[in-house]
């Protein structure tokens, strides 16, 4: 751990999900300084497999695991954590009720596991998914409760006194999708031929889906810029083999579009000092104000 760097932790389900919403913010950041620490709650045992010369569902968790140390070399991450959990699947499958998934861990159980990483680490900066889990994944909700109860849990010295020293973040911002930025990509997607984003192929599923899962704009407090870091952010998400493979949206989609529109990342503040800045417009750094 360094004492000097500020540190930028971010709490993620399954891997892949790291290098798709915050790939680009940890190779920005890595070169501006800042320590990056990744916290992974699952191994992503459920997840689907592209090609069945590349896994086994018995081994899927190990295969996964490897994909994700790959990603993370590729990210320039400092620290990966695994929190220790199993991939619950998609609700209403056998393996959401698997005692020993995610979705069933005990909540203050879990909070404690990531209270003594924070104050390990002593971030100045957390960062999770918003209260819908960016698609309503159990493990994605499962993992916004904890890291919202974290971050002001490990501040308070009364609690979780076996897990170190308190220390409290400066701030919280969610992942977040912005509709206008999500309907351009499925306008691009569906001129090139391609459907299938978040499960929707027909008009009234996209609208469906944009109003569930989509933030609306003027909630959206936080753009990153990751252009520079396109190609680094696309190597690492091509890492997750079993998950990318040639009938992916990712994959289908055309690189020269999905640059264009790949050009930031978004966020949501959800606690710490917001910047001065012009009414309107975003603030470009997650450590502003601190």
């Amino acid at each position: 751990m360094s004492e000097t760097r500020p540190t930028l932790m971010a709490v993620h389900a399954h891997p892949d999900d790291e290098a798709i919403g915050t790939g680009g913010t940890f190779l920005r950041y890595h070169d501006l300084g800042v320590r990056t620490v990744l916290v992974m709650c699952t191994r992503g045992e459920c997840g689907e497999i592209s090609d069945p010369a590349l896994a086994t569902p018995d081994n899927l968790g190990e295969v996964r695991t490897r994909e994700l140390e790959e990603a993370v070399g590729l990210m320039r991450v400092d620290r990966l954590v695994w929190l220790g959990y199993r991939d619950s699947g998609m609700a209403g499958t056998p393996e959401n009720e698997n005692p020993t998934s995610f979705h069933k861990a005990d909540l203050d159980e879990a909070v404690g596991r990531l209270v003594r990483v924070v104050r390990e680490e002593r971030p100045q900066v957390l960062v999770t998914y918003e209260a819908k889990g960016s698609y309503g994944h159990p493990d994605h909700i499962k993992a916004h409760q904890i890291t919202v109860a974290a971050f002001e849990a490990a501040g308070d010295p009364s609690r979780f006194r076996e897990a170190g020293p308190a220390w409290r973040p400066g701030k919280l911002y969610y992942i977040v999708r912005p509709r206008s930025r999500t309907e351009a990509l499925l306008r691009a997607a569906r001129e090139a031929g391609i459907d299938g984003l978040f499960g929707a192929r027909t008009e009234e599923q996209v609208r469906e889906r944009l109003e569930r899962f989509g933030t609306p704009d003027e909630e959206v407090t936080t753009q990153i810029e990751i252009g520079p870091y396109y190609d680094q952010k696309r190597a690492a998400v091509l890492a997750h083999r079993t998950q990318m493979g040639p009938k992916s949206f990712f994959q289908r989609m055309p690189v020269e579009i999905s640059r264009r529109l790949g050009t930031h990342e978004y966020f949501q503040r959800a606690a710490g000092p917001a910047p001065e800045a012009a009414a309107g417009e975003r603030e470009s750094d997650l450590f502003a104000g601190l």
